[in-house]
């Protein structure tokens, strides 16, 4: 009868040891749930998928092709409209990523071609912005005449060339990060009583 209370009572041990192992969870292992109960809740649905598109870009692109604008103020436009098309296309990425019933189910080819063209149309614009960012770095100042003198001053505003090569991350960006600060440092050299930004000054052909 010993023998057989003790086999009973191991196995409850057991059982209740088995139970309790179920029910607990680390906090990694509940993290993990939670970001991805969260996940699943944040990824963009269908519908809003369907509104999704990098067909409207002409407008922004055009306005920032326009060499009689200001060159900082075309070098905000395609800061914005390539950091607009990146985020649409990370959106389509996610989405897929996270519900790949998305790229398979019925009319999910609409899905998969519009990512495909917001991919196409980062990389183009990419290029065209990349160009003409390398453009400015090599020739970030222009001649004035004032008051009878040729004076150097900015092409336009450094703050804003350095944050269109941080938007692009070249490999080569600190390189040309380096080039733009010299370029400052020769404009406040040569009239440290001016203003070395050329924000308003128009663009070029």
């Amino acid at each position: 009868m010993l023998r057989r209370l003790s086999a009973s009572t191991a196995a409850t041990l057991l059982f209740l040891s088995a139970t309790g192992c179920v029910k607990e969870i680390s906090s990694d292992e509940r993290l993990d749930r939670e970001t991805q109960n969260m996940a699943v809740k944040d990824t963009p649905g269908v519908a809003e998928l369907q509104k999704l598109t990098c067909d409207d870009t002409n407008d922004a692109l055009v306005k920032a092709r326009n060499v009689n604008r200001p060159e900082t103020d075309r070098l905000v436009d395609y800061i914005d409209l390539y950091a607009s098309l990146r985020k649409r296309t990370a959106t389509f990425e996610e989405a897929m990523n996270r519900n790949p019933d998305l790229s398979y189910r019925e009319g999910s080819q609409q899905f998969v071609n519009a990512k495909d063209n917001c991919i196409q149309q980062t990389a183009d614009i990419r290029v065209e912005f990349e160009t003409y960012v390398r453009e400015l770095v090599e020739v970030p100042t222009v001649q004035e005449i004032k008051g009878g003198n040729a004076v150097t001053i900015a092409r336009l505003d450094f703050g804003t060339l350095r944050q269109a090569i941080e938007a692009l991350e070249p490999d080569d960006k600190d390189s040309l990060l380096g080039r733009v600060a010299n370029a400052e440092k020769k404009i406040s050299a040569a009239s440290p009583a001016e203003e070395p930004s050329g924000g308003g000054r128009k663009g070029r052909k």
